[in-house]
């Protein structure tokens, strides 16, 4: 018996010992990492084996990375990946196609540590569109990257594209994609800066910092969504300057920008978030999903929470000037509770018809009116992107 278990303990040694995972370097002038064995990302990704590790070293990468294999892939400081975009790839649905700077499609796969910059993408017209980091049917952690510059440019014929995403994530149907996004800096993106969209998706967010660009006539912004079915956790993001500086009053907006929007897909938690300076601070267009203890402040021409749906709770945020509303409620069966709503013009407007919600233990100061009860009121135009 002894020897049998000593036959055991030699073969699971050697088997851990061969697949010990391997480091492979990068270094586009091998000047910092003079023994990196690759000059390019993308043929360490082709050479890797399942489970590896890519080291990429300081310097300037003009490339697009695929990557259909798990892998982590980890950045020094100082690495800059800027492509001419000239590959793309096919949206899920098999009818658009996406120009990219990382792809990741079926794997799962870390990316960490990266300034993704879209400023050289050199594109002209609305498609393809353009994303930073794109993760397709696949999984992974996707942490302390700076994705910026995902523009077309400021000409009237890419200006209101609606393209230019910072992160996305999205599920063919049938499949899925289970993606964490935490810690990373996205700015000057055209529509989005983090998206998950399509059935099967399960996106967490947490402790990013997503800044639109600020008033803009073209794409309206939306900081982060949640749509199409997807799911999600938001926490401790930090969302500001998403607004639609067309949208001048609320009987005039055929659009506007969101902080967080959330359309059609059900329940999603948004918790301890800080959103500042967007035109909708967070919409909720579907179903029990929980919106807590987030602070919201500055909500440009519109409200700070929108309910669009049912079943919906708002429970202890602190709301601090909404030019329209503090809480907007469209829809039924919805809790709207503890809560504190300082500055807006109506602390909390219920759209007629709305029945069975909730609305008890909240606290004003400083508003308007208090409650609102409105016979009409003009539909909120929120403009997700597929």
């Amino acid at each position: 018996m002894k020897k049998v278990m000593f036959l055991l303990s030699v073969s699971l040694f050697l088997l851990v010992s061969t697949s010990r995972a391997a480091t492979l370097t990068v270094d586009d002038d091998k000047v910092q990492c003079p023994m990196a064995q690759y000059t390019t990302i993308q043929a360490a990704v082709n050479a890797a084996q399942p489970g590896d590790l890519i080291r990429v070293c300081p310097g300037t990468y003009p490339e697009q990375v695929t990557i259909t294999m798990a892998l982590t892939l980890r950045a020094d400081n100082g690495v800059l990946v800027n492509p001419s975009t000239t590959q793309t790839v096919t949206d899920v649905a098999g009818t658009e196609a996406i120009a990219y700077v990382f792809a990741v499609q079926g794997a799962n796969v870390d990316i960490e540590g990266f300034i993704v910059d879209g400023s050289n993408n050199g594109l002209t017209e609305c498609s393809p569109r353009l994303v930073g980091i794109l993760y397709q049917n696949a999984a992974g952690h996707i942490r302390h990257n700076a994705v910026r510059h995902m523009t077309l440019g400021s000409s009237p014929t890419v200006n209101g594209c609606q393209s230019g995403n910072g992160i996305e994530v999205e599920s063919a149907s049938g499949s899925s994609s289970d993606v964490t996004v935490n810690d990373n800096s996205i700015w000057d993106y055209q529509k989005n800066g983090i998206t998950g969209n399509e059935a099967g998706t399960e996106i967490r967010a947490d402790s990013n910092t997503v800044t639109g660009i600020g008033p803009t006539t073209g794409a309206a912004q939306n900081g982060i969504q949640i749509g199409f079915g997807a799911g999600g956790t938001l926490t401790n993001n930090t969302i500001a300057d998403n607004v639609w500086s067309t949208c001048t009053s609320p009987t005039a907006c055929t659009a506007n920008a969101t902080g967080i929007l959330i359309f059609q897909s059900d329940g999603v938690i948004v918790r301890n978030n800080s959103l500042a300076t967007n035109q909708v601070g967070i919409y909720v267009g579907g179903d029990n999903s929980r919106i807590a203890s987030n602070t919201i402040a500055n909500s440009v021409t519109l409200i700070g929470v929108a309910l669009v749906g049912n079943d919906n709770a708002v429970l202890r945020n602190t709301l601090t000037h909404a030019d329209q509303a503090g809480i907007y409620i469209q829809g039924n069966s919805n809790r709207v509770m503890a809560n504190e709503i300082t500055d807006a013009s109506v602390g909390i407007l219920t759209v007629s018809g709305s029945t069975g919600n909730t609305v008890s233990g909240n606290i004003f100061h400083a508003d308007l009116v208090t409650t609102q009860d409105p016979a009409a009121m003009r539909a909120i135009a929120v403009v997700p992107v597929r």
